[in-house]
């Protein structure tokens, strides 16, 4: 680790020291991405409040115009703007837009620059998580907002290289792991990927609670009422109810290791629940990230990670080498990710509550790996996801349309562009999906409370993703890119 860029953190932390495992050059490109994605949808807000306090000055239209251009890098829908000297401007309606561009844009990058990582770094964790043991890893956090990126941020693993699915309160659906499951030991048995059947390897699942240690009562996991001991406990339920189903279906010794995580959405610090020699885990049984860098702090990197082994080690009896080996990685990994939080969010981050800014519905996402950006429901239908959903809607009532904002909402479908008539699949999907949100939440709709954005993606070739309707105005969107 460079001194300098040592130093440099050091003094941003001010009071606090960096620890020796702390990966100071990639807090601060990983900062330097979440800053610029970031700015780029607060930007909206302030030039909207400037162009409404212009809309009846002689030159609007241009001068609407030049500031979107200056402040947001994308000109506006000209029939929105031309309407204005009729009544008011509707600024629901440019709010949601501008919302929607600002998302597309981020998409583009995304796919085309890849700002977060590299195959190279996909390859070396896959082999690191062969070495454990595993063949899989499957993560299931809560849907809410300060947990997506618990994958690229706190837990700093190739998103790639990890398969993600949200829920609120990290209840996942038993039924879909189960495919997955399945999925994945046929890839095993007729391509022999990600390695052969016949290797010694296991499928790991696992759930990532929250809580809020600085407002315990208010700021925790909203699908168990704030309560971490609930949402805990629900997690491993879930995780267990899997195992069962795994090995009631297949047979008692199907290849299933399981893992529950607590995360403290103010700080970022997670807490690792040790399996023991059977793989059970106890919600009272776990070892905390901020514990062990205070233990750890003046020790030397190789130094800190040993004694990180030893206290998993003595967190569980008999916990598997393989299983060790990667909490071991997971808890210092998490050091970095603490030491990023106190260098440039302070103790604990400012928005501890809700902050995301779009609800992200369907199947897809990947490029979402920044905390407060998105909520997350991972759908098949409306009716099978009508809690994650709600959740949702729930708290961007309380962020948006309290102040008179819509709720926007991104309706997704990845698709696999190799297997015939995927992408129609995934348009049908889209399509379906927005009628009947349309339909559950008519109110808000109605009222220019809620407005959808349909898109879809071949996720085979990593390209962008394709537009295909807005219910803002979709000649809107032609005119602006055509």
């Amino acid at each position: 680790m460079p001194g300098a860029a040592q130093s440099g953190v050091a003094q941003k932390l001010g009071r606090h020291e960096v620890h020796a495992l702390t990966q100071v050059d990639e807090n601060y490109r990983l900062f330097e991405y979440e800053r610029s994605v970031k700015a780029a949808f607060d930007a909206i807000v302030p030039a909207l409040k400037r162009i409404s306090a212009l809309q009846h000055e002689e030159g609007f239209e241009v001068e609407a115009q030049a500031i979107a251009r200056k402040q947001l890098g994308f000109g506006l829908p000209g029939e929105i703007l031309e309407d204005a000297w009729v009544d008011q401007l509707d600024m629901r309606r440019l709010f949601a837009w501008c919302l929607f561009e600002t998302y597309r844009r981020f998409c583009d990058e995304f796919f085309t620059e890849a700002p977060l990582g590299s195959e190279e770094e996909e390859q070396a964790f896959s082999a690191f998580l062969q070495d454990c043991g595993f063949h899989t890893l499957d993560v299931s956090p809560c849907a809410d907002g300060r947990l997506a990126h618990v994958i690229r941020y706190v837990l700093r693993l190739p998103y790639r290289a990890v398969r993600r699915k949200s829920y609120a309160g990290a209840m996942f659906d038993v039924d879909d792991s189960i495919q997955k499951w399945v999925e994945t030991e046929m890839l095993r048995l007729r391509e022999g990927h990600p390695n052969a059947s016949d290797m010694p390897t296991r499928y790991l699942k696992v759930a990532v609670y929250h809580y809020s240690s600085g407002d315990p009562d208010n700021q925790g996991c909203a699908a168990h009422g704030s309560d971490a001991t609930r949402a805990a406990q629900g997690a491993l339920e879930q995780l267990c109810a899997f195992r069962q189903a795994i090995e009631n279906s297949f047979c008692c010794g199907a290849s299933i290791d399981l893992l529950l995580i607590g995360l403290d959405t103010d700080t970022d610090v997670i807490r690792v629940h040790v399996p023991d020699a059977d793989g059970d885990m106890g919600i009272e049984r776990f070892l905390d990230a901020a514990d062990v860098r205070k233990e750890t702090l003046r020790l030397s990197a190789c130094e800190a990670e040993a004694r990180i082994t030893e206290r998993v080690y003595a967190t569980a009896d008999n916990v598997a080498p393989g299983m060790a080996k990667l909490i071991t990685r997971l808890i210092a990994n998490n050091i970095s990710q603490i030491d990023y939080v106190r260098a440039f969010h302070g103790d604990r981050y400012g928005d501890i509550g809700h902050a995301e800014r779009f609800i992200g519905a369907g199947i897809g996402f990947e490029e979402v790996q920044l905390r407060n950006l998105t909520y997350f429901a991972y759908l098949d239908t409306v009716e099978e996801a009508t809690q994650d959903l709600d959740v949702g809607v729930g708290i961007f009532s309380k962020l948006n349309v309290s102040h008179g904002l819509p709720i926007p909402v991104v309706v997704r479908y990845d698709y696999h562009g190799q297997v015939p008539g995927a992408r129609e699949r995934a348009v049908k999907h889209c399509a379906r999906v927005t009628d009947a949100l349309t339909t559950r939440y008519a109110k808000l709709v109605e009222k220019g409370l809620l407005h959808t954005l349909q898109v879809v993606r071949d996720c085979n070739i990593g390209g962008r993703i394709e537009v295909l309707s807005c219910s803002v105005n979709a000649q809107a969107k032609q005119e602006v890119h055509g």
